[in-house]
């Protein structure tokens, strides 16, 4: 990995980075689209590169079941068997620790897995992550941490931060034996729940094994978390994270946690919300989401977004088209898939050209009276921009403040 950052926010933590791995560069900030299973759902892979995504993200997991390292390694990876050109990412596996909880057993050697296809019990160790990290062939692969959600409280919590911590050590001492480390970056994970000592705790251990990963991430967070909690967890990390590597926060998609973290000094992020909330028909615009299962939009003749440049709005497929398609016909997913997803890239294209032109801070504000308009802006969100330098409020004072999550998404259906 080559890791260079080439501009600064003078306002914010906010950068832009240069990140040559073995399939091409990426430019960070960057949000990844999720490949579960080998594939964006809907897309084929020459269609998420036309949009113009240069990074995304597979499971472990779900391709160590299905289609197996055996198929994998005939196949010289998943590059080659998705027909994916660009740069790839993989988890651990270690979500799925929360995500199966009930069909898992975690003990200090890994953890014991009952298939959810036929029951069939399959331990993942630290080394066997990295093995099938090696025969995906991903350009970035995660450490297996021991993660819990982030709910939990009690010595559960601080149990699963040390020994993510001795996990990294093994998964390092693997995937160092593999020779594999010019082309597969290791990144290890912070860990420590919502409590800040255990944070501070797992983020000094983890920079002490700088010289032995390629980057960081933040895990453990998203998970039904209160938001005014989550961004000072992402804040602290980021802070202490290293300057010259890439800070990865784990499974977030929604706009304005997207650019939140992205002002804190996040330079990546994931999701599987912008293709999932295409298939129950919600588009994402930069004026709020759109639900178009509502019968207003029966006819309305208009694209979703004007001036979107993706192929479903160029293409001319309308809103009252999508509206009698929707959730019926898979075309309708696609074409909203594509549009979610084009969404998403604009948004952070956007903050990166922002960044470079030196007028982040204005972007910031302009994104979120568009997005949010008159409805009020989320408290969290205002508390968090406001640490970094940026007052959404200036000039606002009639703008209400929406307590809690304040997801925009949630009101589609007003």
């Amino acid at each position: 990995m080559q890791f260079e950052v080439i501009a600064r926010c003078h306002t914010t933590r906010a950068r832009v980075s240069k990140m040559k791995l073995s399939h091409g560069v990426t430019m960070l900030p960057t949000f990844m689209p999720v490949a579960t299973q080998a594939a964006i759902k809907g897309l084929t892979a020459e269609q998420v590169e036309a949009l113009g995504f240069t990074l995304i993200l597979n499971n472990t997991y779900h391709l160590n079941l299905r289609p197996g390292t055996q198929i994998l390694d005939k196949a010289h990876g998943s590059h080659k068997f998705q027909g994916w050109n660009r740069n790839l990412l993989t988890d651990s596996g270690g979500f799925q620790l929360v995500s199966l909880n009930k069909f898992t057993t975690i003990t200090e050697e890994g953890a014991l897995f009952a298939s959810p296809f036929d029951g069939k019990p399959t331990m993942l160790t630290p080394e066997e992550s990295m093995s099938i990290q090696h025969s995906i062939g991903a350009d970035i692969i995660m450490q297996l941490d021991d993660v819990v959600s982030s709910l939990t409280v009690g010595p559960r919590v601080e149990e699963a931060m040390e020994r993510s911590v001795r996990w990294l050590d093994r998964c390092i001492e693997h995937h160092e034996k593999s020779g594999k480390t010019s082309t597969q970056n290791l990144f290890a994970i912070v860990q420590g729940g919502l409590d800040p000592g255990l944070r501070d705790r797992c983020l000094q251990a983890m920079v002490e094994r700088k010289d032995r990963v390629a980057g960081f991430a933040i895990g453990g967070l998203s998970g039904g978390e209160e938001k005014d909690v989550f961004w000072r967890v992402i804040k602290q990390c980021a802070d202490k994270l290293p300057e010259d590597r890439p800070r990865y926060s784990m499974g977030i998609g929604f706009a304005e946690d997207l650019l939140v973290c992205v002002a804190l000094g996040v330079d990546m992020a994931d999701c599987v919300f912008p293709t999932r909330t295409a298939r129950f028909g919600v588009a994402l615009t930069h004026s709020g989401p759109l639900n178009l299962k509502l019968n207003k939009h029966s006819t309305d003749f208009g694209p979703i977004e004007e001036g979107c440049p993706c192929p479903t709005c160029k293409d001319g497929l309308t809103r009252a088209y999508l509206n009698h398609i929707i959730t019926h016909e898979t075309a309708a997913a696609h074409a909203v898939t594509l549009h979610n997803l084009a969404f998403q890239a604009r948004v952070m294209g956007g903050a990166r050209d922002a960044i470079i032109a030196g007028t982040f801070p204005t972007y910031l504000r302009t994104f979120f009276a568009g997005y949010f308009g008159d409805a009020g802006y989320p408290e969290w969100c205002v508390n968090a921009l406001r640490s970094v330098g940026v007052d959404l409020l200036a000039g606002k004072e009639n703008i209400d403040l929406i307590p809690g999550s304040g997801a925009k998404w949630e009101y589609a259906n007003a």
